[in-house]
């Protein structure tokens, strides 16, 4: 083959590689539909009112605790302990923590600043999992501890949040390290809210720590929904330090 020929044939075999490459990035991944419908949806947090029961673990220690919750935008986040027992030390530094610095993040306005919105993520598209879901890549705009860099996992029609994963962007205090969380929601009576956290964190000194927590709705944005453990739904909590 003589070099014209060759010279035809490369200009040739580069203008095929250009079009295929060119459909490739026109064709839209699956998951992008579904970010554009999970944005699109009211991402602020209903009032509502669950018993959550927390359980957490550090090597031969551990604790359980039980506690009416509630919130509202009027009266920001309250909970009651009714239950509890285990080590006094994991329930006071890890359990109570929890449900103070939830306490703390609403009371001074920091929920906006970890909600999944573009001000505070990029949003990656990933296709559709294995599991069916659609997978997108979180990337924290700041490092603080109210972002997470890691995945959430949505419903491919409509969006819906299932799942979100991985490690906070920035360590919650000195002692607290490498916090990796998986939290699971659920489209309860029309509104999607967190039914459980599993949290894994290393403690200075201390060593592995788990945490989870779960929750059972008595209501929700208002309406009456199941049973929270039997607690009555007229019965709101105080605030508790």
């Amino acid at each position: 083959m003589n070099a014209p020929a060759r010279s035809r044939r490369l200009v040739v075999v580069l203008v095929a590689m250009a079009l295929v490459a060119t459909a490739r990035a026109a064709v839209p991944d699956p998951a992008d539909q579904s970010i554009r419908q999970f944005l699109a949806q009211d991402g602020a947090q209903p009032p509502y009112k669950a018993v959550r029961r927390l359980e957490a673990r550090n090597g031969h220690r551990s604790a359980w605790m039980e506690a009416v919750t509630a919130y509202s935008r009027s009266a920001g986040f309250r909970y009651e302990i009714t239950a509890e027992g285990g080590s006094d030390s994991i329930r006071s530094r890890v359990l109570r923590a929890v449900l103070d610095g939830e306490r703390e993040i609403i009371t001074l306005g920091e929920s906006a600043r970890s909600a999944l919105a573009r001000e505070n993520y990029t949003f990656q598209p990933k296709g559709i999992g294995a599991d069916g879901l659609a997978t997108v890549q979180l990337t924290p705009r700041r490092k603080e501890r109210v972002l997470l860099s890691g995945t959430m996992l949505l419903r491919p029609a409509g969006g819906d949040l299932v799942r979100l994963e991985g490690r906070l962007a920035n360590s919650p205090s000195f002692w607290v390290k490498n916090v990796d969380i998986v939290r699971s929601y659920k489209r309860i009576d029309g509104t999607v809210v967190p039914v459980a956290l599993e949290s894994t964190a290393q403690l200075r000194m201390l060593g592995s720590a788990t945490l989870r927590m779960t929750y059972t709705y008595s209501r929700i944005d208002g309406r009456a929904y199941g049973s929270a453990g039997g607690a009555s739904d007229t019965h709101e909590p105080t605030a508790t330090r």
